[in-house]
Order: C-alpha cells, then sequence, then structure tokens
C-alpha cells in the first residue's frame, strides 16, 4: 500500500510554515529598511517571508500570500509613506488583522510615520484613503473594503509596536530582530510524526476561549499513561505562546518535584516569565512571590504530569496568581486531582482513532516509501496490541523497524507472553502512586475481573475490603487505570497487560508462588502438579467448555493457606477439593463436582466466609451442616437440578442477607428460616417446592420475595412475620 502524507510537521509541530511576514510597500522600503531587517531576520535562522524572495515564477501571486499569511505565525507590517496608497498592502493588512484575532501576533513598524495619523486617517494617509473613496464612490461593494481598510488600519495602530526615530537603523532593526527572537524561541519539539493532533488541539483551544481576555482559565487534560497528554499540551503551547507577555512549560513536574525539590520548579517559573533569578529556601517562600510578580501579567502556564494536589498549591494555587488573560493547563493522570484543584474545564484524552494509530505505525515502523501488502496482517496485529496508545505505537514502531516479517511476528508473541520493559515502566506511574490497598483492587480487576459484571465484582470483593471498596474503586477510575462501559468493568488492554505482569513477577518461573491465579494452563498446572502455596490469594478459573476433565487428587488447596477467594467460572474436574482454607471469604463454583460439600466442610470453621456460590452443580444432591459458616452473608444455588435436601442449619446463619434458590427442580423442602438479617429471599422454579419455608422470627429487613413456578399452594400463619415486606 502507498504511505500517505502525515499531518504537516510544521503546522501541528512547530506551529506555522513562516516564522515572519512582512507585509510593506515595495517601492518604499523593499531595498532599503525592509530588506535589511528581511536580512537581519534570516541571519538569525528565522524563516522569513518577503514576496520577492518566496513567491515562485508562475505562482498565482495573491492565492500565493493568501496562503502565506494564514501559514505564518508573526506579522509585521511596514507603514511607510507609500503603504496606505496600496489597495494590494490594504487588503494584505486586512487578512493580517484577521489573523490576529485567531491568536497570532502583529508587531507594526512606523517607519517615518506617525501612529496617530495612521490610527486616525489624517496627513498622508488621510489623503491616500481620500484618493481611494473618490474611485470607489460609485461602487457598494469597494466602499465596504474602503472601510475595512480603515478599520484594520487603526486596529494595527493601537497595537504596540515600533517607531523609527532618527537614530542608526541598524540598532532599530536590531531591537526588532531580539523581539522576534524571544517569541520564536516559545517553540517546543512535539512529535516526529503528529499525527491525530489536529482535531484535539481545536477542542482543547475551545476550552482555552482564547478570544476573552476576561478572568483567568484553568484547564485539566487528563488520560492514562502513554496516551499523548503531554504531546497534546506542547502543541497547544506551539500555537498560543505568541499571545501571552510570558510563558512557562514546565516538563516533568511529578518526577522533578521528587529530585528537584518544588522551589525548584517555583524558581524555573519565575525565570521564564519574568527573567526572575532568585534563590528560595523554601516553597512556602515562592508561594507569595509568583503571586505578586505575575498578578498582573498576562501568562501562559503548563504544568505537565502533576501527580499531587501540593503541586498545584505551589506553583497555581488560584486564579487570583495571574492577571486577566492568563492560561494554566495541567496534564495528568489522576482526574480527581483536577476536582480537587477546582478545574472544571477538563478534557479526557482518549487513544487514536484505528485509522490514526495504522499511520503512526506506518511512518515508524517504515518512514517512507511503500508498504508492503504483505504486511497487512501483522500491522493490524501490532494496532490491535497497542489499542490506541500513540507511545506504545511508537515504541513498537521504532522496534520493528527494518525488520522481516517472521521478526515482526516474533516481536508480537514476545509482548503478549511479557510486556515491553519500557512500555510497562511508562503505565506502571499510576499503579506505583495507589496505596497499598488500592494496589491489590487493581490487580484483582486486572487480573480476575475485566470484562465482567461492576456490580459482581463490587460485591464480590467488599468481602475483602469492606466498605472502603467503592472508595478504591473510585480512585483508580479517577487515575485513569479502570471504567465502566455499560455494566461492566473495563480497563485498557495494556494496563490489564501492566497489572498481570506486576503479578507474574512476583515468581517468574512457578505460578504457585503468585498471589493471583487466573490464567488457565497455570491453574491447571498448580492443581495437578499440587504446587500451591500460602502465598495464593485469589483464584479464578475460566475454563473452555470443550476442556477434558481436569484430572487431580482433590488436596492442592490444602497448601493455599491464606486463600480468600476461588471462583470457578467453568471447569471439569475429576473430584471435589477434599481442603478449602479456612481463610476464605468467597466461594463460587459453578459445576461443583460432588454430591455434598462435607468433605470439605467437615469438621472445620469458616468464620472468614461471606458467599458462597453454587450453580449448575449436576452432582449436588445436599447441602450439609452449614454452622461452620457463621458470618456468611450470602447464598445461592443455581441450576442445581438434582438438589434435594438443605440442612436445617442454613435457616440459622443469623448474619444471612441473601438466600436464592433458583431452578432447583427436584427441591421439595425448604428449611425453617430465624433470619432477622436476610433482605432478600427467591425460590425460582423450584417446581416440586410444596410449601413456603417457616418463619422463625420477625424479618423485618426483607423488603423482596420472589416465588415463581413452584408447587407451594398456600402461606402459612408464620408470613405475618414479613411486615415490612
Amino acid at each position: 500500500m502507498a504511505m500517505q502524507s502525515p499531518c504537516s510537521s510544521s503546522s501541528i509541530s512547530y506551529g506555522f510554515k513562516y516564522q515572519v511576514f512582512l507585509s510593506f510597500r515595495g517601492s518604499d522600503t523593499r531595498y532599503g529598511f525592509t530588506g535589511n531587517l528581511y536580512k537581519a531576520l534570516t541571519d538569525k535562522g528565522i524563516h522569513t517571508f518577503m514576496d520577492d524572495r518566496e513567491l515562485q515564477r508562475g505562482d498565482e501571486i495573491k492565492r500565493s500570500l493568501d496562503n502565506a499569511i494564514e501559514e505564518s505565525r508573526i506579522f509585521i507590517p511596514v507603514f511607510s509613506a507609500n503603504y496606505a496608497s496600496s489597495s494590494f498592502c490594504l487588503d494584505e493588512l486586512v487578512q493580517i488583522i484577521n489573523c490576529k484575532e485567531k491568536g497570532r501576533v502583529v508587531l507594526p513598524v512606523f517607519y517615518g510615520m506617525d501612529p496617530t495619523n495612521v490610527r486616525h486617517h489624517r496627513g498622508i494617509y488621510g489623503e491616500a484613503l481620500a484618493k481611494h473613496e473618490k474611485r470607489f464612490q460609485n461602487d457598494m461593494d469597494n466602499m465596504e473594503r474602503l472601510q475595512r481598510w480603515k478599520v484594520a488600519l487603526n486596529q494595527a495602530a493601537n497595537l504596540s509596536g515600533y517607531h523609527f526615530s532618527p537614530g542608526y537603523e541598524y540598532e532599530f532593526i536590531g531591537k526588532i530582530v531580539r523581539d522576534i527572537l524571544d517569541k520564536t524561541e516559545r517553540v517546543l519539539h512535539v512529535a516526529k510524526y503528529p499525527v491525530g493532533l489536529k482535531s484535539r488541539v481545536e477542542q482543547v483551544k475551545l476550552l482555552l476561549d482564547m478570544e476573552s481576555d476576561e478572568g483567568v482559565h484553568m484547564v485539566g487534560l487528563y488520560g492514562t499513561g502513554g496516551m499523548g497528554k503531554s504531546t497534546l499540551a506542547k502543541a497547544i503551547y506551539n500555537f498560543v505562546a505568541d499571545q501571552f507577555e510570558g510563558v512557562c512549560f514546565l516538563h516533568k513536574v511529578r518526577e522533578n518535584s521528587t529530585h528537584n525539590s518544588l522551589k525548584h520548579l517555583q524558581k524555573e517559573l519565575l525565570l521564564k516569565t519574568v527573567k526572575l533569578n532568585i534563590k528560595l529556601g523554601d516553597a512556602s517562600e515562592g508561594i507569595p512571590l509568583i503571586k505578586e510578580r505575575l498578578n498582573r501579567m498576562k501568562i501562559l502556564l503548563i504544568l505537565d504530569d502533576v501527580d499531587k494536589l501540593e503541586q498545584l498549591e505551589a506553583l497555581a494555587g488560584g486564579l487570583d496568581w495571574f492577571g486577566h488573560g492568563s492560561r494554566v493547563i495541567i496534564t495528568t493522570r489522576d482526574k480527581h486531582l483536577l476536582t480537587c484543584h477546582g478545574i472544571e474545564r477538563t478534557y479526557a484524552v482518549n487513544g487514536l482513532h484505528e485509522t490514526e494509530a495504522f499511520e503512526l505505525l506506518r511512518w515508524m515502523a517504515f518512514k517512507n516509501g511503500e508498504v508492503p501488502s504483505s504486511y497487512n496482517d501483522v500491522l493490524n496485529r501490532a494496532v490491535a496490541y497497542a489499542s490506541g496508545l500513540p507511545l506504545v505505537l511508537e515504541i513498537v514502531g521504532s522496534n520493528l523497524f527494518g525488520k522481516s516479517m517472521e521478526e515482526w511476528q516474533c516481536t508480537l508473541d514476545g509482548y503478549e507472553k511479557i510486556p515491553n520493559k519500557e512500555i510497562q515502566r511508562i503505565l506502571k506511574v499510576s499503579y506505583d502512586a495507589l496505596e497499598e490497598e488500592q494496589q491489590s483492587v487493581f490487580l484483582d480487576i486486572a487480573c480476575c475481573f475485566k470484562g465482567g459484571s461492576w456490580i459482581e465484582f463490587e460485591d464480590i470483593l467488599k468481602y475483602h475490603y469492606g466498605r472502603c471498596i467503592k472508595h478504591h474503586v473510585g480512585v483508580l477510575a479517577e487515575k485513569s487505570l479502570i471504567y465502566q462501559y455499560g455494566l461492566s468493568v473495563r480497563l485498557h488492554d495494556l494496563i490489564e497487560d501492566m497489572g498481570k505482569e506486576i503479578v507474574r513477577q512476583e515468581s517468574p518461573k512457578e505460578p504457585g508462588e503468585r498471589s493471583r491465579l487466573w490464567c488457565h494452563d497455570d491453574i491447571i498446572h498448580v492443581l495437578e502438579e499440587n504446587t500451591g502455596t500460602s502465598k495464593i490469594e485469589m483464584v479464578y478459573l475460566h475454563c473452555p467448555s470443550t476442556e477434558p476433565v481436569i484430572d487431580w487428587n482433590g488436596k492442592a488447596f490444602k497448601k493455599m493457606k491464606k486463600l480468600k477467594t476461588l471462583v470457578i467460572e467453568n471447569g471439569h474436574f475429576s473430584k471435589g477439593p477434599k481442603y478449602l482454607s479456612s481463610c476464605l471469604r468467597v466461594l463460587k463454583w459453578k459445576g461443583y463436582p460432588s454430591k455434598s460439600l462435607s468433605s470439605c466442610f467437615l469438621n472445620k470453621k469458616f468464620e472468614n466466609m461471606k458467599v458462597l456460590i453454587l450453580d449448575y452443580c449436576e452432582y449436588l444432591t445436599c447441602i450439609p451442616n452449614v454452622s461452620d459458616l457463621p458470618n456468611l452473608e450470602k447464598l445461592l444455588f443455581i441450576n442445581c437440578h438434582n438438589l434435594i435436601t438443605i440442612h436445617n442449619s442454613i435457616g440459622y446463619l443469623n448474619k444471612l442477607e441473601t438466600l436464592i434458590a433458583k431452578y432447583c427442580s427436584k427441591l421439595e423442602s425448604f428449611p425453617p428460616l430465624q433470619l432477622a438479617s436476610l433482605k432478600i429471599l427467591e425460590l425460582y422454579e423450584c417446581f416440586r417446592l410444596k410449601s413456603f419455608p417457616e418463619l422463625l422470627c420477625k424479618m423485618i429487613n426483607i423488603k423482596e420475595i420472589r416465588l415463581s413456578e413452584t408447587s407451594i399452594r398456600e402461606l402459612s400463619f408464620s408470613f405475618q412475620n414479613l411486615s415490612e415486606l
């Protein structure tokens, strides 16, 4: 396939094609002042447009000039004696003033002209405009054109510029060049291939509201690491920096505040904006100094990669720190940080669309020329692996540059087994910033619950982390590590890989030494080889429906003395477990392979168990004595078609809140219930169930009972104990 040209590096990465555009009356200054200014600028490496130097023979001059104006960053109209007599110059000036309204910089030079005469159309400028008016007096369109000229002259003359008075011209030109250098140094390298930036820049510019100089705005850019937040901030900086008196881009605030302290960043801010070089003993000394020096100055401040509130409080504590028209842009992985600082204008930086991702990967992996069609499939695979993360596309593309098809395949195979170290390091920053318990919740989700029901995973994990689970989950979402999509919990594929790699690194060779087991092959190895250890806290097994029977001796869980959660969503076992950890809090086993639970529950207290779920257990015929589960809160047995009896002890689990029996078609009776804490009771499609269970106490917490498709014909007198139903 043929390569498409990437987005213009000049227009996105560096803002504009030309740094300076000179507008002048050729006969007045071409071979004098303007020619000398052009040479002085170009000698300093400033790309400057001057019509006779830049226009190519045969070009359509009007169209070429219009394009040059649109692609220029700074405009210098040279108001000389005969400037206003040229309709060509005046049309050019109108277009320049229009560009100023879009945020460009206009620096007028009054060469032998009094700015007042230009502003108020007096003297030689008044005479020139009067001649134009005489020519246009019978042409309404040109009279409107004349009015636009007058407005443009007035607006240009009101701008701060340069008035040449008698003296050395080279000194005058030198000052202009120094000022231009100061402005053109406000350029950051953005990206070698700035794919997908243009639309995102425009969206953020809307939040910045650059049209208004009223007040001060703070805008937050947030998203996962590697998503391109810093790149976007640099591109915006290049587009708008010229509109501010002072500018400062503080790179890597998180990293630099750790290595160099916040006072170092405060010093850098003062040096870049007001050229103040001062010693600070502590960040508390810098705060009043920043407020004092910057609160009357229109500045652009970008704080890149912020991760703590104290960084914002030391560098951009409030809107009153800066002068009217100032803008502060903050990039972070933590949306909550922006909320805490009162920042309402926020922008979620998302990954590249598929076509953008393909474009960036092609340029990184092939640089230029033709991309062989034989690479289409492997390109698709690489794009899918990167999942829209620009940083990952750049790393992968660079690693694959110049490689054969076989090397591409091998490299991607390796990435899918063990994540690239550089990608892992960058993505792990957000994880490292979490509290210890939040890290644990994240690893549980990344390893075992991605794509599952949001309600179900919260329901399971609350038995590990208590009421704090909602807070922990909220923190993970605010730090862009997880998100809710519909009713399911989601996280970026590479964030998931990062979490799984953290656990894999606990014991790279032996899965039985890790805290969590989720990989089918690893779990089968541990169960069949009996290599489990007390380090395992969670096992989550989901076998393919075609998986052969797992042949084990039933003893593998004996070594897992700290196992807290055991979830078997699918799996065919040769026998049931002979031992379960007394630390278990959640046991969910779909297709439990034994007729009874007695073998693993006999003579053993499970005081920590809060959830017991037995689904699709075709061999299960009875629920045994469960009095050794005194703290059970949730008990479900669903689609247990051969279940016949339930031990009376279920009726005395005084912490039980949810009791559900569904599709147990052979169940004929239900034991009496003395469950004051019960909230939900469901007896659903238990076709042979003939009587509603006897209620032995007042059950004031129950709000919902579902009885459907049973053989119950009447309700006993004890039903009155459900007075709050």
